[in-house]
Parts: structure tokens; C-alpha cells; sequence
């Protein structure tokens, strides 16, 4: 894997295309949420066969996480981007079909092969051209253009409402169109990355990547702080994804009463605020320290919120406020506080695992939450069945509040890792 320079104004149109590419890839990640309701109605989908088609996606994960850094080393970040975005096609187009129910899982699961990758290939792709001094600034940006995607997957339900209005179906193909916009923003980065030359005084005074292999027999040798946060990354993920890209829009309206218009805008402003929130919470972090204080708060938000959805009468916005602060500050401190937590020559490893712990616990967070609301008969004739699935959601966001106290109580003794220091 050769170096950017960092140096050339290309590197903006990198970040750009790599932005589009991932947006597609979020867009079609969640474009079940919204035709839940319509599955549902339309083709008798029971919410345990709702949970698959998203907890599905995850399991490629499980073997991606462990070789993607392997493959984008030896083939190279574009090239792998490329690949990802291809097999997402594929993955997009099957599911539309849709037909039978077997062949819509088959591409979800050829799907989950895609957006297990492209994110890591996209990130590695920006790193290859972006400076260490800008780096984190591009990363920032990536994410919150990345929230494109699932803030127009959302509001497709008012734009595109006329293709809602045709079934379960048109929707799906309109995912696999955004798709196919994702491949050519990849394919573009793709003849960028080819026609990239650096000069040789540039390339020899750039960093050389580090390749490390997996020990096994090592890995479980890491800090404790790092077993705090890989357990919040993990459990934050398994709260926020299955509610909101597979229960949120069908929730908001069997128990709340909105329309599906209404509830797809609703859950969307959850990504949108995450689109201009990010950025500045990192630059917050950078500034002022407080990561592990930071990431605590933010991780407190979610339990709340599922204290007002379930417990209160209060405006469901207030709700979607809280879990959309949430969002724009847990991603934008996690995972810079892991870089810090963990040395350079073990990260790879270290993020391998994370991805492949999440990979599993979605999954299982989807099959459960749908079990239990399938168990309690959930739906608009009984609006309360989803109250065993609130409460699951309720205990995993508790469990996640306490690994980020534990990370904060560890943090701020010793044996921290300079979470809590401002850098310059």
C-alpha cells in the first residue's frame, strides 16, 4: 500500500467520492427500516423474519474484520473499495427481487460482504492521502457525510413516496440505484488512486504502513481500558443500529400513531444531526479532553431515551433529540479515545476484534428484539407488545452506561491513558 502525499488538492475529490461511496453503502444498510411496515402487510413478515433481514448483514463481518486490513495491504484501499462497492450491487439488486424470502436474505447477506469492507477500505483509502495533520479533521467529515445515507434512507418515505405508495418493492430497486451511484463514486476513487505518482523525496519521508499479523495467542494481552471500550463500542452499537434501522419507523407507527412519512422523518433527524454535530464533538474532544466523561454523558442519553419512549407521554422529537445528540457524540470521541488507548503496532488487531464483537452482537440484538415482540404479540392492534423490546434495549444501553463509567473511573486515575488531556 503506497502513501499519499497529503499534499495534493485531489485529495478533496478523494474525499468527496469516498463520502458518496459510503453514503450508498448506509443508504442501503437501512433501507429495510422504512418498509418494515409494508413487509409486514404485504407479505406477512412475522418481526423475527424483520430482525434477519437487517442482523444478517453483520455476520459477514465476523471474517471481514479479521482480513480486510490483509486485503487492503495487499491489494490496495481503492481496489478493495472497488470490490466492496460491486458486491453491494449485487447484494442490493438480489434483495429487491426479494422473492422468495430465502433470496432476499441471500442479499442482505451478499450486502453485509460489502459493508463489512468498504468502510475500512474508504478510511484507509483517505489515510493514503490525507496528512497526519489533517487526518482527523477528513476522518470527521467522512463520517458525517457518511450519515447522508441513512438520513435520506429515512426521508425517502416523503420524497420518494410515490414509489412507498407502489408496495414493498420500488423502494428496494431505488436502494439498488443508490447503489450503483455508490460503485461509480468508487470506481472514480478507484482511477484516481491509479493515476496517483509521488514524488520520491515525498514517498521516502512518509510513514511506511505497518503490517502485524495477528498473534493469536496474544490477544486477549490488552489493557483494561481497552476491554472498557470495546465493550461500549459493542454495546452502544447493539442498541442503536437494531432500534433505529429496523424498529424505530415501525414503532413510531404502531405505538405512537404517526404515519409512515411522519416516522421516517422523525427517525431521520437522528442522522441528520449527526451530519453537522460530529465534527464539532471531536474538535470539542481535541480541544478540551474529557473523552472518557464525554463518551459517559453521551452514552447516558440512551437509556434515557428509552425511559421517555416507553414511560413518558412527552413529544416523541424529544426523544429523537436525545438519541440523536447521542450519536453525534459517542462516534465522534470512540474511536480517536481507542487509537489512543491502544500502542500503534497492535490497532489493527485491536480495531479486528472490536468490529468482530459488534458484527455478532447486532446481529444477535436484532434476532432478539424481534423474538420478544414477536413473543409479545407487538403490533398496531398491540401497541404495548413492544414494550418487552424497550426494555431490552433499555438494559443493553445500562450495560453500555457502565462500561463507559468504568473507562471514566480508570481514566482518571494512574493507569489512564490520557483520555481526559486536552492535546494540542
Amino acid at each position: 500500500m503506497s502513501a499519499g502525499t497529503g499534499s495534493s488538492p485531489m485529495r478533496w475529490w478523494v474525499l468527496a467520492l469516498a463520502a458518496i461511496a459510503v453514503s450508498s453503502s448506509y443508504y442501503e444498510d437501512d433501507v429495510i427500516g422504512p418498509i418494515a411496515d409494508l413487509l409486514q402487510r404485504q407479505r406477512g413478515f412475522s418481526q423475527s423474519q424483520l430482525g434477519m433481514l437487517n442482523g444478517i448483514i453483520s455476520i459477514p463481518n465476523v471474517g471481514l474484520a479479521l482480513i480486510s486490513g490483509l486485503l487492503i495491504d495487499r491489494c490496495g484501499a481503492a481496489r478493495v473499495a472497488f470490490w466492496s462497492a460491486a458486491i453491494g450491487v449485487v447484494g442490493a439488486a438480489l434483495t429487491a427481487l426479494g422473492e422468495p424470502y430465502a433470496l432476499m436474505v441471500a442479499g442482505r447477506l451478499i450486502f453485509g460482504i460489502s459493508e463489512g469492507a468498504i468502510f475500512i477500505a474508504l478510511v484507509a483509502a483517505l489515510a493514503q492521502w490525507f496528512p497526519r495533520s489533517g487526518i482527523a479533521l477528513a476522518t470527521a467529515l467522512y463520517l458525517s457525510l457518511a450519515r447522508l445515507g441513512s438520513y435520506a434512507v429515512d426521508t425517502s418515505t416523503a420524497w420518494a413516496r410515490p414509489l412507498y405508495e407502489g408496495g414493498w418493492q420500488p423502494p428496494l430497486w431505488l436502494g439498488t440505484g443508490i447503489t450503483v451511484a455508490g460503485l461509480m463514486a468508487a470506481t472514480a476513487l478507484h482511477a484516481l488512486d491509479r493515476r496517483r505518482r509521488i514524488p520520491a523525496a515525498i514517498a521516502m519521508a512518509l510513514p511506511a504502513p505497518i503490517a502485524q499479523s495477528i498473534g493469536w495467542r496474544q490477544l486477549l494481552n490488552f489493557d483494561l481500558s481497552y476491554w472498557y471500550i470495546l465493550a461500549l463500542h459493542v454495546l452502544y452499537a447493539a442498541v442503536f443500529f437494531p432500534f433505529r434501522t429496523t424498529y424505530a419507523i415501525e414503532y413510531f407507527q404502531h405505538a405512537k400513531g404517526l404515519t409512515l412519512q411522519q416516522a421516517g422523518v422523525a427517525n431521520s433527524w437522528v442522522f441528520f444531526a449527526a451530519i453537522f454535530a460530529t465534527p464539532f464533538f471531536g474538535l470539542l474532544a481535541d480541544k478540551l479532553g474529557a473523552r472518557a466523561l464525554m463518551l459517559t454523558l453521551g452514552t447516558l442519553l440512551l437509556p434515557i431515551t428509552f425511559v421517555v419512549l416507553g414511560l413518558s407521554d412527552l413529544n416523541l422529537w424529544v426523544s429523537t433529540a436525545l438519541m440523536g445528540l447521542s450519536f453525534s457524540l459517542v462516534p465522534a470521541v470512540i474511536w480517536p479515545a481507542t487509537t489512543l488507548i491502544v500502542e500503534p503496532r497492535r490497532l489493527g488487531t485491536a480495531l479486528g476484534l472490536i468490529t468482530l464483537i459488534q458484527a455478532l452482537a447486532m446481529a444477535a440484538s436484532n434476532l432478539a428484539a424481534g423474538w420478544l415482540a414477536d413473543q409479545a404479540h407487538a403490533g398496531p392492534d398491540n401497541p404495548s407488545g413492544y414494550s418487552a423490546m424497550l426494555w431490552f434495549f433499555f438494559l443493553l444501553s445500562l450495560a453500555a452506561l457502565l462500561s463507559a463509567v468504568l473507562l471514566l473511573r480508570r481514566e482518571a486515575g494512574p493507569q489512564g491513558h490520557g483520555l481526559e488531556a486536552a492535546r494540542s
